[in-house]
């Protein structure tokens, strides 16, 4: 088999891979339970974030926030490491944030420690989902 070919075997086999992995990530994170996520929302987020439109708390209100850009919610006011977090976010990115805030984006102003949980994860990210 020539250099090339071989190169070429690995890079599909490589994507093949990746795109396995992404696909099966967005199949769990799709079965989440969208009513046990608002529970846990209401227990360990509903502290600072409002599930409610424009409702502001320590932290930003979480209506809409599938799909919106980091750090952009017009009247909060957040960290330099938010505010330029340059990310969308969507069931991936919030899987990582939630997982462990502090290290996915190092600076912010939260202090949650993190779902270590992927079901809860998963639940959370559907009643999030849900919001809009």
């Amino acid at each position: 088999m020539t250099r090339s070919i071989a190169s070429g075997l690995r890079l599909s086999l490589g994507a093949a891979v990746l795109a396995l992995g992404v696909s099966a990530t967005s199949q769990a994170l799709a079965a989440g339970d969208a009513a046990a996520g608002q529970a846990l929302f209401q227990q360990k987020c509903g502290i600072c974030h409002s599930a409610v439109k424009g409702e502001m708390r320590v932290g930003p209100s979480l209506w809409g926030v599938v799909g919106r850009k980091a750090g952009t919610l017009p009247g909060y006011t957040y960290s330099d490491a938010m505010a330029h977090a340059n990310r969308v976010w969507d069931a991936q990115t919030l899987n990582v944030y939630l997982t462990n805030p502090q290290k996915d984006i190092p600076g912010i102003k939260m202090l949650f420690p993190g779902l270590p949980s992927q079901t809860d994860r998963d639940n959370v990210i559907a009643y999030l989902s849900t919001l809009h």
